[in-house]
């Protein structure tokens, strides 16, 4: 028991490594210890069954009548009669679910432990339906292992796990934060072919390389044996470091200021008046030099909800358009945004607009470009927050919208946009804006550019969680979108980590915790189209039809297997 306890331990501990700020390489053997346990669990119970033959009955009577026994047993084909055979444990034998629900469960425990600083039910639900997924997609391929070929069932893991992430990038319950291929995202050298496959590539590397450990691990002895799990390790790798080392910074650049107000979101940023907030940020803005393109300020910055039909007569919208008239003429500020669009009756509201019983009107987490002309250009974040921003399937439970998550500012059913906006600077620079949680998901992310964005700007909050390694890992998300898409990123926070990140996934000046201030740099402009911006997740979509094919082929396989046993 206790060794299998530990083999539990050892592969919840490989996996949760790298989020914690490890070297990602252990994921590529963190299957191995449970995939060993799977083994000894099955070997075990192997060891303690005992075959029982005819009547059924006492094994110590079946003993007695071996010769009869065998003679019956001789004769049944030739008779066409079924023998009644079967195989009875002499002792339960542990079941692996207990082990397999442990790993994960602390796997996502220590990792996203840091959600409870802002919810506590928001970590147990995410522990609880991560361990549930990770769970139910290794059972189904222990399920398989046991009953039909190992390469079948090593094909329902790969394809099942990776279908598994797919459905939590995609699902309306979504917190993808522990795809695998995320791992990675400290270990930008090791992944430069992200530009092809995204995470999900990722993913598919780490799977594959667990069962080839295992099987070689089987032979240990053999040294042949590991050629092919070093040849799957190192050729990737090699491959990646070919990239990135290949990949050179674009002639054509910009200049960026991001700003870092450092309002504490629980004390200060909800409760301090806007215009003194305004009187923060304008400070931080003043500090850029007057060539510089863009400004960029955190998700939220304007936060007294502005009706959009009326934008840019608000009075924080009022008082950037003055810093640009008079110190920065050139010059276009992104600032997050609570914002709010009304409707002229119930007929023409969005499926989320919400109403006082006058009017129907929907609130938005939008982001803002302010220019010197008097058009403001909006942006609306599109992938929402559960229990905070939105409703998890709307349209049934939306009179249930009282149970999310009060963080301060505006909560509920949010609306959301159904394009990625990019936007032009007066110089000529397409831009995407992506808020939040939004830069978490890469397919998301490459909207942007296949609209035609060639720098890419990220604002979020981060204060939420506190000190912890969420907002590390956040930021450290941005550095794959950036290799997803080969697009510069210049990212603003509230607090946490606001700075810059090239194509390569380099990460150059930041700010970090707790610290109020302002970094400008030269930013690269990219017109390179990837692989994976182009075709997105292709991945996920072909584990999704490869593990449907898989599992309708092991059940022609369980029945024509049935069928020959009893002929």
């Amino acid at each position: 028991m206790t060794k299998r306890i530990l083999y539990a331990l050892c592969s919840a501990v490989l996996l949760a490594l790298p989020w914690l700020g490890a070297p990602a390489l252990t994921l590529l053997v963190a299957f191995v210890p449970l995939l060993i346990l799977q083994q000894e669990l099955a070997d075990a119970d192997a060891g303690q069954t005992v075959q029982v033959s005819g009547t059924g009955q006492d094994p110590k009577k079946e003993k007695g009548k071996k010769k009869s026994t065998k003679a019956a047993e001789a004769s049944a084909p030739a008779a066409g009669r079924r023998t009644n055979s079967r195989v009875k444990p002499l002792s339960r034998t542990p079941r692996l679910w207990p082990y397999l629900t442990l790993t994960f469960a602390l796997w996502w425990g220590a990792t996203t432990w840091w959600v409870g600083e802002a919810a506590v039910i928001g970590a147990v639900l995410a522990v609880v339906f991560g361990t549930a997924l990770n769970l139910t997609a290794f059972m189904i391929y222990h399920a398989v292992w046991r009953r039909a070929p190992r390469a079948l069932a090593y094909t329902l893991l790969v394809v099942g796990w990776i279908s598994y992430e797919y459905l939590y990038i995609c699902g309306e319950i979504s917190f993808p934060w522990l795809t695998l291929g995320n791992g990675f995202a400290h270990d930008v050298k090791l992944v430069q072919w992200y530009e092809y496959t995204g995470v999900l590539g990722g993913s598919l590397w780490v799977l594959i390389c667990n069962l080839l450990v295992f099987e070689a691990w089987k032979q240990r002895r053999h040294l042949q044996s590991w050629i092919a799990p070093a040849v799957a390790v190192l050729l990737p790798v090699i491959v990646s470091l070919g990239i990135y080392y290949s990949c050179e910074e674009p002639d054509q650049k910009v200049s960026v200021e991001v700003i870092q107000p450092n309002f504490d979101p629980y004390n200060v940023k909800f409760t301090l008046d806007q215009s003194e907030q305004n009187a923060v940020m304008l400070e931080l803005m003043s500090r850029a030099p007057h060539n510089v393109d863009f400004i960029v300020a955190p998700e939220t910055a304007i936060d007294d909800t502005p009706w959009e039909q009326l934008v840019s007569l608000a009075p924080s919208v009022r008082q950037f358009q003055e810093l640009i008239r008079t110190s920065y003429p050139g010059t276009t500020i992104i600032s997050g945004a609570t914002t709010a669009q009304r409707y002229p009756d119930y007929e023409h509201a969005s499926a989320t607009a919400r109403t006082d019983g006058k009017i129907w009107y929907d609130f938005y987490n939008s982001a803002l470009a302010i220019d010197s002309s008097s058009n403001v250009r909006i942006h609306h974040k599109s992938i929402l927050v559960a229990g905070v921003e939105k409703m998890p399937y709307y349209n049934i439970f939306k009179h249930l919208d009282f149970l999310t998550v009060d963080l301060g500012g505006i909560t509920g059913q949010l609306g959301v946009d159904s394009v990625r906006k990019v936007f032009t600077s007066p110089q000529g620079t397409r831009f995407g804006v992506a808020i939040c949680y939004e830069s978490i998901y890469g397919e998301y992310f490459t909207e942007f550019i296949r609209n035609g964005a060639q720098l890419m700007f990220v604002i979020t909050n981060d204060g939420w969680w506190g000190d912890t390694p969420g907002y590390r890992q956040h930021f450290s998300y941005a550095r794959l979108r950036a290799i997803e898409t080969r697009r510069s990123i210049a990212r603003s926070a509230n607090t946490g980590i606001s700075g810059f990140i090239n194509a390569r996934g380099d990460v150059g000046e930041t700010l970090g915790w707790d610290v109020r201030g302002a970094l400008t740099s030269q930013v690269g402009l990219h017109d390179r189209m990837t692989f994976y911006t182009r075709y997105g997740d292709v991945i996920g979509r072909i584990s999704w039809y490869v593990f449907a094919l898989g599992l309708l082929y092991f059940m022609a396989y369980r029945v024509r297997k049935r069928s020959h046993l009893n002929d």
